[in-house]
């Protein structure tokens, strides 16, 4: 989250307080390194809670293509489910009264769906308002929640850990100024929420249902470029879905720069309301005690390259932990331990991302 200028950073890797803040019957086969007609793949295939299934549902069609092909779809079928064609797909979503997408209604048409995503989404419309609603209205996140189950989950966690250490940190840096300085407070916490849903969201699994831009534009061959690398650098492959080297070293940097833009906008956003206040008590009231504005394109730099560099860098390795810990045998059987290892594991990134941003604060001149 992003804090003012003051205090300490959490979990969300910036600073708080000091923060501001099926062819069904014989599908092609699909990378995820190329562009694709519309397919259904998923991002990982880790996740907590899930009876030991994979959290991804591997949608991508059977025949991984090769000589593995027979064994791809075995896998497959094992452990997403059957391929469902367009005719069955309508019969279930009929019988649970379920509307599908658009999305999704074209890759049961064009490859049929996994079994394990289709009663996912049952199961997410029959989820308590306003989720069923935000599922529907939300495709990112709907696709997120096909993917990983427990994304809301990790996202909670992250939003909490940090908002409350960023209260402990505002708190104990304000004393007894903490109620008449309180939309400080407020600024930074609000900016931080969203900097956390960032922070989670962009590194996050999820089915790609959307069909591979055609155009031959700059534009379009970025986007398919885009939407061929993992979801991280640690995202589990799947049959049917490889990724090599070079597109893992391509997510990280191109991560970095989501991040470092996430970080800069929402640095201008946070620091500048920050800024703002500051100037306007002070033109009220001035005090001996008073300290320098910090600068607010300097400020927001420093988060950019911080959320770039520092925060890409410990997510990145913080998904590959969750997805190695998930897809253990005592998580498969026990999905409390996953849980108990991401809170974990996030509250101690918070930690020390927050030492880390006062460090790069000071050595900056931004503090």
């Amino acid at each position: 989250m992003m804090g003012l200028w003051i205090g300490e950073e959490t979990g969300s890797g910036v600073a708080h307080g000091a923060r501001l803040f099926s062819q069904l019957p014989k599908p092609h086969s699909l990378s995820c390194s190329g562009p694709q007609a519309p397919r259904a793949t998923t991002g990982d295939g880790s996740g907590a809670g899930n009876g030991g299934r994979s959290d991804s549902g591997g949608n991508s069609g059977k025949g991984g293509g090769g000589d593995g092909g027979g064994d791809d779809d075995d896998y497959e079928e094992a452990e997403f489910g059957p391929l469902l064609g367009f005719d069955e797909v309508l019969r279930l979503a009929a019988a649970r009264g379920v509307s599908l997408p658009a999305d999704m209604m074209e890759a049961a048409k064009d490859a049929g769906i996994r079994e394990i995503l289709l009663l996912r989404y049952f199961d997410l419309q029959a989820a308590p308002w306003p989720l069923a609603a935000m599922i529907r209205a939300f495709s990112m996140l709907r696709n997120r929640m096909l993917a990983d189950p427990s994304f809301l989950f990790k996202v909670g966690t992250e939003v909490v850990i940090d908002s409350c250490c960023a209260t402990f940190a505002e708190v104990q840096k304000r004393g007894e100024d903490f109620w008449a300085e309180f939309e400080l407070y407020a600024a930074d916490l609000l900016v931080g929420v969203v900097v956390d849903i960032a922070l989670v969201g962009l590194l996050a699994p999820y089915v790609r249902f959307a069909e591979a831009s055609a155009s031959t534009g700059l534009l379009g061959r970025f986007s398919r470029m885009a939407g061929s690398l993992p979801s991280s650098v640690f995202e589990a492959e799947r049959p049917g879905c490889r990724f090599t080297v070079q597109q893992r070293i391509g997510t990280f940097f191109y991560k970095g720069v989501l991040y470092g833009s996430v970080g800069f906008v929402c640095g201008i956003i946070g620091q500048g309301i920050a800024n703002m206040i500051m100037t306007a008590k002070r033109s009220v009231k001035k005090s001996d005690e008073d300290i320098p504005v910090p600068p607010l394109i300097r400020s927001a730099a420093l988060w950019g390259v911080f959320l770039a560099v520092s925060s890409n860098t410990r997510y990145q390795i913080i998904n590959g932990l969750e997805r190695v810990v998930e897809a253990s045998p005592v998580a498969k059987r026990v999905p409390p331990v996953a849980m108990a290892f991401t809170v974990g594991v996030r509250f101690a990134n918070n930690i020390y991302g927050g030492m880390q941003f006062v460090d790069w604060a000071r050595w900056s001149g931004v503090q």
